[in-house]
């Protein structure tokens, strides 16, 4: 589980925020888990602590919207950091 506190969804910008770069390992392991085709569900609940079972809409929200800011940090971001 990630050490640091994350909010459902991930600030959207065209720059790299604050909370990308301290959450910059936990969008790793997201896009690792993924490409591997491991079940979102084991996923959110190991990354995150969040049990899709009890809490499945809010599990679902925070693993898409985290996904796609990783997707984002692998396709752009990256570019950012190294500019930085």
């Amino acid at each position: 589980m990630t050490q640091n506190p994350f909010v459902d969804e991930p600030p959207q910008s065209d720059e790299l925020t604050r909370y990308d770069r301290t959450h910059m390992k936990l969008y790793m392991r997201l896009l690792d888990a993924d490409s591997s085709g491991a079940d979102w569900r084991e996923a959110v609940h190991v990354l995150f602590g969040i049990d899709p079972d009890k809490e499945p809409l809010r599990a679902s929200r925070v693993h898409r919207a985290h996904l796609a800011r990783a997707r984002w940090m692998a396709d752009h971001g990256y570019r950012l950091l190294l500019r930085g």
